[in-house]
């Protein structure tokens, strides 16, 4: 089969350089070396290419319309868009116009995993714990009921860029302003969960199998946020532990309101869930991420390796989820 992966690495590949720009400085890691052999190695003919304003006629070039009903080749999407709002929905879209299959989550999916406000107001309404939350834009709008220490991030961004942990309203006022002034973007102000931290990885459709929990270990450190450079740096990155050490039961519940999140989320083929268990076992669903990370320091897939896979075959079986889904 042919499969065309598609990133952003470089951003300049659009008509105007307009609107909010994607802050995060992509860094390419291996990553997609490794994808692309794993994908040659499933015996598939592959492309890797730019989600830019010259995908759609790379990809006719590569996967030419075909006589029959079905398409020539699909999409191994990962693509987190250049520019504008909700840039992870932006290459989906594309590809929903030309008619062009493509792995994990539509359109909506990720516009709705993008916007965290969106995201928690959906997990709320399901009956999904997730911490008390306002949405400020000056940082003087009342608190409510909310409890010190917040932490507070940037509702429409990824990785964890400007996330803060804040004590006092002082404080919050230096932190909102800070996030509408360098993101263009309400800030989200949420409860700080003081606790263990879990990612559950996610993969299938209709039958979602739920990979074993992988809990970021953060010991005597200072801070237990996974702040950017708890994820990118590498002497600042907590171990993480897989299978996590967790009662049965309460393993349990993790597994089903990750599942939950997945289905009001709008998610597709994978996705990993990240959650907080309070010092009382309570469980609280920070967020949802629709395109986790693939490296293979990632939780994600340490998750898969631990329940069985190798990097290969699992790359593989995200791209097999995803053709079942159209094809079955």
């Amino acid at each position: 089969m042919r499969v065309a992966v598609v990133w952003n690495c470089d951003c300049k590949g659009v008509i105007n350089q307009f609107g909010q720009a994607r802050p995060e400085e992509y860094r390419p890691d291996g990553a997609f070396e490794s994808m692309m052999a794993a994908l040659q190695e499933g015996g598939h003919e592959t492309l890797l290419c730019e989600g830019d304003k010259e995908l759609l006629t790379k990809l006719e070039r590569f996967m030419p319309p075909a006589p029959q009903i079905r398409p020539s080749g699909i999409v191994f999407n990962r693509a987190e868009g250049i520019q504008g709002d909700h840039r992870y929905s932006h290459v989906p879209a594309m590809l929903e116009m030309a008619g062009v299959p493509y792995t994990g989550s539509s359109p909506l999916g990720h516009a709705l995993t993008h916007d965290k406000v969106l995201t928690k107001r959906l997990m709320r309404d399901c009956g999904v714990p997730t911490p008390n939350f306002r949405v400020m834009r000056l940082g003087t709008e009342s608190t409510g009921d909310l409890r010190f220490p917040v932490v507070v991030k940037p509702r429409l961004e990824e990785c964890s860029l400007g996330l803060q942990l804040v004590y006092e309203p002082a404080q919050l006022r230096r932190a909102v302003e800070m996030i509408v002034t360098q993101y263009a973007q309400d800030a989200l102000v949420e409860e700080y969960i003081d606790g263990r931290e879990i990612a559950v990885a996610l993969l299938g459709n209709e039958e979602l199998e739920v990979l074993p929990l992988v809990e970021h270990d953060f010991g005597d450190r200072e801070t237990h946020l996974m702040t950017w450079e708890a994820k990118y740096v590498a002497a600042a990155t907590p171990p993480q532990i897989c299978p996590a050490q967790i009662e049965t039961s309460l393993a349990t519940v993790l597994r089903d309101i990750s599942v939950a999140t997945f289905r009001a989320s709008q998610c597709r083929d994978y996705a990993r869930v990240d959650l907080r268990i309070d010092r009382s076992g309570q469980p609280f669903v920070l967020e949802i991420n629709a395109m986790p990370g693939l490296s293979v320091h990632s939780s994600y897939v340490l998750a898969a390796m631990t329940a069985g896979h190798s990097f290969s075959s699992l790359v593989n079986r995200i791209l097999d989820v995803a053709h079942t889904r159209y094809y079955a």
